[in-house]
């Protein structure tokens, strides 16, 4: 029975709670309860733990009170288990001038790993030396020491995975070549199937790429991860031994002919790619056809325009959808025109975009290869310089995605106001009822879906600012803010396919208009006038209307006392109907 001592997660969140409320104090006891998930060593966990422990789903839970303090830290003792830990604190402080936080209790989660024993370790080595790294995973020293020196962020921060997948591909294509080119076709063959479980992601979730986001600049530990992660599953499948490095070497077959300044890029392009294909297009056209649905179901129902949040001349329900589907629809093209220098790979160029340790060919036949296992038009990038030192192409495509959030966010504003109410808004839109709105009034129900796709707009328009940013810091031959491009990127991009595919499902489909209140604003609309002003000229017409405005009267009624109409002409003149387009 082996005990894992949790000192140092006390310490952690000493710091974790002075640094989050920037405060100048020290944590100096903690009382409170831990809860303890106990999940089988080596076993997928939980993505949300706080939510996996409510649901009472936990292979064993265990709960222990306690004060901790420098004499007293409790053990939690485990054998085939890693541990999901829950706490719930009530901090004691030491305070400088200083007033307590507003709240005195905090719950946070974090991931502890069993100890391995001695016996659960094996030796890898790097050019910088030995390392000891756990049995049951397959990278090696490079990713270790990137994991003990970048622990930035925590498990939230990984890697995303639609990246680790790409390199699964980018390797798989790369072997394929290099077998071509004289290597070892029982090594390329090994290499080609280890990648393929790269690919289907079964390597990541078993948390054999534990990498965040907050690294080399380059990607470089991202890069050693898949090639160490591959050789080891390799040399596993050849009967070898994990970290020996024969007779599958990460950097020798691995990593032959590549670089980690050519095979990060790539990666990217190929990540990228495939998710604005496989899901971003999609949702983004099925909101577009639920628009045009609904722009032809309102076509005829007509209602009251506003200019500047005031009344304005009259419109079709239906035209104002029609803005709308031609906002996404044009949305759509813009990040579709983006593809084709995202469909160019870097692959090829390696240190600093000359090819050097390629063989002539070898760029063009991989990116044709990722071409065929993807079934997306890459090609080699003409010039390696700019691929490597620049990621224009992905800033293009964050700043299309920008302009997509922008129409989002206008979008779904416009129909909550739309449907703001029921008895103190416009009210002229009803949506669906998916869940109650208030835990204090019955009854109300909120457009969650306009402010869930709205928060994702403005998410991703701060996603857009870091990747300009990241984007600009390119220096010589290499741009290194790579990773902090690519995690925007893609969260941007499954942001938007995920919100917009929920906003389509579960409130534009639904949308319904509420005619009797549409009706009773054009009916009452006071810039109805506008079709008078060809007739008697714009200055009586504007009298009419702050007439009509003064007595609380009708346009009609205004115009008549007037004396600037009669009452047939006015009737003849001012038809909304008529008032729907050009004369």
């Amino acid at each position: 029975m082996s005990s894992i001592n949790i000192r140092y997660l006390f310490i952690y969140l000493s710091w974790h709670w002075n640094s989050d409320r920037s405060q100048v104090g020290n944590l100096v006891g903690v009382y409170g309860h831990i809860t303890v998930l106990s999940i089988p060593h080596g076993s997928v966990a939980p993505a949300d733990p706080i939510t996996y422990n409510n649901a009472k789903r936990p292979t064993l839970s265990v709960t222990k009170t306690f004060l901790w303090n420098e004499a007293e830290v409790p053990q939690i003792c485990g054998d085939q288990h890693d541990f999901w830990v829950i706490i719930n604190l009530c901090p004691s402080w030491f305070y400088t001038n200083l007033s307590p936080p507003s709240s005195s209790k905090v719950q946070h989660a974090f991931h502890l790993r069993r100890p391995a024993k001695e016996n659960e370790y094996r030796t890898e080595s790097d050019s910088l030396g030995e390392v000891k790294v756990p049995n049951d995973r397959y990278y090696g020293a490079q990713t270790h020491r990137s994991v003990v020196n970048f622990p930035i962020g925590g498990t939230c921060e990984r890697m995303p995975y639609p990246l680790i997948t790409a390199f699964g591909t980018l390797k798989k294509a790369a072997a394929m070549v290099n077998k071509e080119y004289g290597l070892d076709s029982k090594i390329a063959d090994t290499i080609v199937k280890a990648a393929e479980e790269v690919i289907s992601g079964k390597l990541y979730n078993e948390g054999h790429f534990p990498l965040v986001v907050w690294q080399t600049g380059s990607g470089t530990h991202t890069n050693m991860n898949t090639n160490e992660v591959i050789s080891n599953r390799a040399i596993e499948m050849l009967g070898g031994k994990l970290g020996s490095k024969t007779p599958v070497h990460p950097n020798d077959h691995v990593n032959m002919s590549q670089s980690s300044n050519d095979t990060f890029p790539t990666a990217m392009h190929i990540a990228v790619a495939l998710e604005i294909n496989k899901s971003l297009l999609p949702n983004l056209n099925e909101l577009y056809k639920a628009l045009d649905d609904k722009s032809k179901e309102f076509k005829n129902i007509i209602k009251s325009g506003r200019t500047h949040v005031q009344d304005a001349t009259p419109l079709t329900l239906g035209q104002e959808f029609s803005g709308y589907t031609k906002q996404v629809e044009l949305g759509i093209q813009r990040i579709k025109d983006t593809l084709p220098r995202l469909y160019r790979l870097a692959i090829g160029g390696t240190a600093v975009g000359t090819g050097l340790n390629t063989k002539k060919g070898f760029a063009e036949k991989c990116a044709k290869k990722i071409s065929d296992l993807t079934d997306l038009p890459f090609v080699s990038a003409p010039n390696k310089f700019e691929a490597l030192a620049a990621h224009d192409a992905l800033v293009e495509v964050s700043g299309a995605l920008n302009v997509v959030a922008v129409s989002i966010m206008k979008i779904a504003n416009d129909i909550r106001y739309l449907a703001s109410g029921p008895r103190c808004g416009l009210n002229e839109l009803i949506l669906p009822k998916n869940e109650p709105g208030s835990s204090i009034m019955p009854g109300k129900i909120n457009p969650t879906q306009c402010e869930a796709i709205t928060m994702v707009a403005a998410q991703v328009m701060g996603n857009n600012v870091a990747v300009t940013i990241a984007g600009s810091n390119g220096q010589f031959e290499l741009n290194v803010f790579k990773p902090v491009i690519v995690s925007n990127v893609l969260r941007s991009i499954r942001l938007l396919a995920d919100s917009s595919k929920s906003f389509t499902e579960r409130l534009v489909v639904g949308i319904k208009p509420n005619k009797k209140r549409l009706k009773k604003y054009i009916d009452e609309s006071l810039m109805l006038v506008t079709a008078l002003s060809p007739h008697i000229g714009y200055d009586k017409s504007a009298e009419i209307s702050e007439k009509a405005l003064e007595d609380d009267t009708t346009l009609k009624k205004a115009a008549l006392k007037l004396g600037y109409v009669s009452e047939e002409d006015f009737d003849k003149w001012v038809r909304p109907e008529d008032m729907l387009g050009p004369n």
